[in-house]
């Protein structure tokens, strides 16, 4: 049995509400219904721009929509940590080890907007939620929430992650010129002494010898004594500062991270990582506990209501994915599809990571914490986390090395922070290639919409599409659409035409286009 994807998919011709400028109408996008989606189809699709909510997909219109999303992703192997993270690093530690609060550093920190994760996001990345609902209103209705497919037969079932100042000499320590406390001949050259005539030299008490240096006063000399140690001591410690310094900059991620604690620390902190769809026992068991901590989340940062944020929106928004699970033997050991990674605080749950883990990266979904501890700057701490996990997993599945953070949304301040994992690339809109994000950054301080690209004649790889390769689903039958074209009297070329540009060869050839 052989799975494929199935979608249906959804023009964007309509503006909708944006929650980055708060317009109403100027957010727009192309959307579809995912009812099932292999890893590696997704992982096409968000190198295409597309991103998920739920069972959603979603890839904003560039050219048009009021704050261009564009989508980032951090090389984890290669990650270089900022000074703030390193004292987010080190501030968790303290409270875990000694249980130390730092909120003036937190206050500080917080207004560079390094310690957010998605804290000041106004929705996230995700699209209108009423648009969502109609769709899904729409797609319920059919009762194909799951669909799997025998690429054979063509017969369909169904199912349900403290640095030292440096010590510099003083300018008061710096010695003076000791041409100040000597004659003016001292230093004179050997046919300058010869010139002196027999004359000229003193006798016995009749004065300072010329050729001789001035006598210096004991205080003189003690306070020359004194600065010559303390430019030894000094530079002694620069040196070892230098060298700790050294030390501390060739600090891995997980040299933070594994730091360890006192043999009796204040607080314990564990991370698991659970399967959240299909439901595993372990996500079933902690559900409540899991949305309650959302709500309490929504509700304070995001000033949602209660209504909002029920266990139906949670469900639909952070639970249900349309990625199949899939285990390879090269993969990783906990298989590849949608996880919580729940963070656990002396058996307390206080924060949620919601990830998918694809073929070459471990996909941010969202994350969300209780607010009552916000002074441990948990949305930094969890991106460096889901970083390192990231890392670990490229031991276990090589394939497996970049952490996708969403979209990077320039012209919206608050969504800039993105920009502070290095190193990070962005995806350009119209060639689909990777480009370094400080390359970029010029570009949007321009204009909120730019190509990447500097090859002018470089274009998207997709070219014309081949309707005998774009496959469909039709009355619970594969085919490809030129085939489809003769059976339907009315055909939907310009549709199909848009959702093969959108998607690109490799996903329109796997991917299987609901037909009614």
């Amino acid at each position: 049995m052989s799975e494929y994807s199935v979608v249906e998919y959804f023009p964007g011709h309509e503006g909708h509400r944006c929650g980055y400028c708060k317009s109403e109408t100027t957010n727009f996008s192309n959307g579809m219904w995912a009812h099932a989606l292999t890893v590696q189809d997704y992982q096409n699709l968000i190198d295409r721009g597309w991103r998920r909510s739920g069972k959603y997909c979603y890839k904003p219109t560039m050219e048009i929509t009021c704050c261009p999303n564009y989508t980032i992703r951090c090389d984890s192997e290669a990650i270089k940590l900022t000074t703030s993270q390193k004292k987010v690093l080190k501030k968790v530690y303290n409270f875990l080890a000694f249980g130390r609060k730092s909120i003036q550093s937190d206050i500080k920190s917080s207004n560079t907007l390094d310690d957010v994760k998605s804290t000041d996001e106004p929705i996230s990345d995700f699209p209108d939620s009423e648009l969502v609902s109609k769709i899904a209103e729409r797609t319920e209705k059919d009762d194909r929430n799951r669909i799997v497919w025998n690429k054979n037969e063509g017969i369909a079932s169904c199912s349900n992650f403290l640095e030292s100042s440096h010590l510099k000499p003083a300018d008061s320590l710096k010695r003076k010129d000791d041409t100040d406390n000597f004659h003016p001949n001292q230093g004179a050259t050997k046919s300058e002494k010869q010139s002196y005539s027999k004359s000229e030299i003193p006798k016995p008490g009749q004065g300072p010898d010329p050729t001789k240096p001035l006598c210096k006063k004991a205080k003189v000399l003690r306070r020359e004594k004194k600065q010559q140690k303390l430019r030894k001591k000094v530079k002694g410690e620069d040196h070892e500062m230098k060298d700790q310094n050294s030390v501390n900059e060739s600090k891995s991620l997980e040299d933070f991270l594994k730091a360890p604690l006192p043999e009796n620390p204040a607080h314990r902190l564990e991370v698991r990582l659970v399967r959240s769809s299909p439901l595993s026992s372990e996500f079933k068991k902690d559900f409540k506990i899991t949305h309650n901590i959302f709500k309490k989340y929504q509700m304070i940062i995001h000033k949602e209501t209660e209504f909002d944020c029920d266990q139906k929106s949670f469900s639909d928004f952070l639970v249900t994915s349309p990625l199949q699970v899939e285990s390879k033997p090269n993969g990783p050991s906990c298989g590849y599809g949608s996880f919580h990674q729940q963070y656990w605080l002396d058996g307390k749950l206080i924060a949620v990571g919601v990830l998918d883990i694809l073929v070459s990266c471990v996909s941010s979904v969202y994350f969300f914490y209780d607010p009552d501890y916000s002074f441990l700057s948990l949305g930094t701490y969890a991106a460096l986390r889901e970083i390192a996990f990231c890392r670990e997993l490229h031991r276990e599945a090589p394939g497996i090395r970049y952490y996708y953070m969403g979209f990077y949304i320039h012209s919206c301040p608050k969504m800039k922070y993105k920009g502070n994992y290095y190193p990070s690339f962005l995806l350009c809109p119209e060639t689909y290639t990777w480009h370094p994000i400080e390359k970029c950054t010029p570009k949007l301080d321009i204009s909120k919409y730019s190509r990447f690209e500097e090859d002018g004649t470089k274009e998207d790889t997709v070219g014309e599409v081949n309707y005998d390769e774009v496959l469909v689903l039709h009355k619970y039958k594969v085919m490809p659409y030129s085939l489809y074209r003769h059976i339907r009297v009315t055909a939907d070329d310009d549709e199909v035409h848009q959702y093969a540009r959108l998607v690109g060869k490799k996903c329109y050839s796997n991917i299987l286009l609901y037909r009614s």
